[in-house]
This record gives C-alpha cells, sequence and structure tokens, in this order.
C-alpha cells in the first residue's frame, strides 16, 4: 500500500511474486549439488528447455546477464567486435560487462526506434580480420527487443540478418529473455524463432514468472564450455534444484497465459493514448511493453514517475520524456484500467500547475 492506495507495479515482468503452488513446489524439489552435475531437478529444466528452444543442450544460470555474456566468451576472444542493435539489453542494461569481463566491443546497428536491423546493417558493419580493426565476430539479435518497446521481429528482416551473417562466417547469438512473447505474438514456437542461432539466452524470471533464473543453450559441446564459464563467472549454484523446480512450474502453467499480458498491454495503451500530452503508437504494441511519450507541455519523466508513485502506481522513466509500463501476470485488466486513471489525474493535476 502507499499513501492507502493498493499499488499497481508496472516496472517490470520481473516483479512478480511467485504463487503458493510455485512455492510448494520450490519447498518440496528433489536436489543435489548442480556444480557436480547430479541435482535432477536442474537436469530436468535444461532438458526440457532445450527441447522447447529446439537445442541440443542447456545451462541454467541465475540471470539473462550471464548467459549473454557466457554467450560472448563462448563465440569471441578479447578484441573482437559483437554486432547489435540500437539500445540493446548487452549495451545498456548490464554494467558495462561486455567490455569488462568478455572484452569485447559492441557496435549498434540499425536507424530505427524499434531495435531492429537488417542484413545490410551487418554488411555495412562487418569488419574482417586486420593489423587495424577489430574483427567482426558475433551479431546479436534481443527478440522481443526491450528498449524499443517489447519488438516483435519481422520475419524478413530476420532471414536477411541471418543470410548476412552466415555469409560471412559470423555467429549468431539470440537473447531471448522474452522470447515466449516473441512466440505468442507472431504464432511461432520458441525453438522456430530460435532456430537460426548458434546460441540462447532465456528467460524465466520475466513473463513465465518464476523467481530467479535463465538458461543459454546451443550445441552440447558449447554447453560443455558453458557450464566451466558459469562457474568461472560465479554461477555455480549448487542445491539450485529449489530455484529449478520455480522455472519448471512456470513452464507448466504459465506459458499459455501469456497472450493475457499481451491483451492487457493494449488496452492499457489505449487507456494512456486517450490521456492528453501522453503520445502512445498503439501500432508498436506487439507484445507486453508499452512506451509513453510527455508532451513537452508536461513534467519530466523522472517527475511524474515522482508523482505516480505517490499513487501507487509504478513506472520506470525510459528517457527524459518517455515512461515505459510492463504488464504481467500480477496485473489484472482492472489494474492496468486503474492505472491508466491516476495517471490522468496526475497529469491532469501537473498540467494545471501554475
Amino acid at each position: 500500500m502507499t499513501y492507502g492506495v493498493p499499488v499497481i507495479d508496472l516496472r517490470s515482468d520481473t516483479v512478480t511474486r511467485p504463487s503458493a503452488a510455485m512455492r510448494q513446489a520450490m519447498a518440496t524439489a528433489e536436489v543435489g549439488d548442480d556444480v557436480l552435475g547430479d541435482d535432477p531437478t536442474v537436469d530436468e529444466l535444461q532438458r526440457r528447455t532445450a527441447a522447447l528452444l529446439g537445442k541440443e543442450a542447456a545451462v541454467f544460470v541465475p540471470s539473462g546477464s550471464m548467459a549473454n555474456q557466457i554467450a560472448l566468451l563462448l563465440h569471441c576472444r578479447h578484441g573482437d567486435e559483437v554486432i547489435v542493435s540500437q539500445g540493446a539489453h548487452m549495451a545498456f542494461h548490464e554494467a558495462g560487462a561486455a567490455a569488462a569481463i568478455a572484452g569485447v566491443q559492441l557496435i549498434a546497428v540499425g536507424a530505427g526506434q524499434d531495435g531492429t536491423f537488417r542484413g545490410a546493417d551487418v554488411v555495412a558493419a562487418f569488419k574482417p580480420e586486420s593489423r587495424l580493426t577489430p574483427p567482426t565476430r558475433l551479431v546479436c539479435v534481443e527478440n522481443t527487443h526491450n528498449r524499443g518497446g517489447g519488438t516483435v521481429w519481422r520475419r524478413g528482416d530476420l532471414q536477411s540478418v541471418v543470410e548476412a551473417t552466415r555469409a560471412r562466417g559470423l555467429a549468431l547469438h539470440l537473447d531471448g529473455a522474452r522470447l515466449t512473447n516473441a512466440a505468442v505474438a507472431c504464432g511461432s514456437s520458441p525453438a522456430e524463432l530460435a532456430a537460426s542461432f548458434d546460441t540462447v539466452a532465456f528467460a524465466f524470471s520475466k513473463g513465465l514468472g518464476a523467481p530467479v533464473g535463465s538458461v543459454i543453450a546451443g550445441p552440447r559441446a558449447d554447453m560443455d564450455r558453458a557450464a566451466r564459464l558459469r562457474k568461472m563467472l560465479g554461477g555455480g549454484m549448487r542445491q539450485s534444484g529449489i530455484l529449478a523446480a520455480g522455472a519448471l512450474w512456470a513452464l507448466d502453467h504459465n506459458m499459455e497465459r501469456i497472450k493475457d499480458d499481451h491483451d492487457n498491454a493494449r488496452r492499457l495503451a489505449e487507456r494512456l493514448g486517450e490521456i492528453p500530452g501522453l503520445i502512445v503508437d498503439l501500432d508498436q504494441i506487439r507484445s507486453n511493453i508499452v512506451m509513453a511519450d510527455l508532451s513537452d507541455a508536461l513534467p519530466s519523466a523522472a517527475e511524474v514517475v515522482g508523482l505516480l508513485e505517490k499513487q501507487g502506481v509504478r513506472v520506470l522513466p525510459f528517457g527524459p520524456r518517455r515512461l515505459r509500463f510492463v504488464t504481467h501476470l500480477d496485473v489484472d485488466r482492472a489494474a492496468c484500467e486503474q492505472a491508466a486513471a491516476r495517471l490522468a489525474a496526475v497529469l491532469s493535476s501537473a498540467a494545471a500547475r501554475p
């Protein structure tokens, strides 16, 4: 509660709380020592997720950021260059780990703001082996794209990237933290969307609602190396079957309801678009993320976030004049309607100030 008002938390789909049934599954999970390779619940999660993604093997890791860093270490050498999208999670939300840990240079491509690019962008950015330039080693795709507003990649764009990448002998990594959202949005399976990639990062702690965890998936030989890299990065979690059990429960119970989040995001976006001074591009609402821009007549995003907090609505600023809203299993349609109403009242009051 905030000032007597029930809190509606739209900061991220990572804020979900495990249900009583998920907690029970975690409490009764069979465990072993996963660093030694004998936690049966982790083994089951890895097998099931590898099959879901159409890959030979998978390794359970604490976070998507670690999964992405392991991918960089698998595919690259220090001093290599990696092609990513504008606003990529690797560049904005992993604390500089690509440079500090993997020792690679990221180059962002794509002219638009939706976080996608095309094969022509790969061709233009590609650098061959040279004494003077960092050689391009890897291309990374983020689907859905967070800072792009939950963008789901168009098939033609993705295919052009795959063709340009393979023609130059480069590796492909998919940051698929929200791949279930992308699959639901375009009517595909996660395996179909992951098929062209050497490695895939996949999260359980976002739309699926598990409290912790991701995997990196790919060829078995690479995943054997990934397990060692996980240990090197401090990700060996011992009796982590307790956490894996939450992820397994999520796979069994929360996959089918992802569409509810998308429907709620659409309704929220429609309501936000009715608020004077708030700009929402409804054509960009494809999954569970809504970006809303504040007109110059309104306060900054940071100030609006503070005002909303007092009214029991939590969102994140994504730039000086942009707000991000993320729907999830702990926010229903009524809560989305209420959040929009509270924001309308906050902005109306702010606009009326002298």
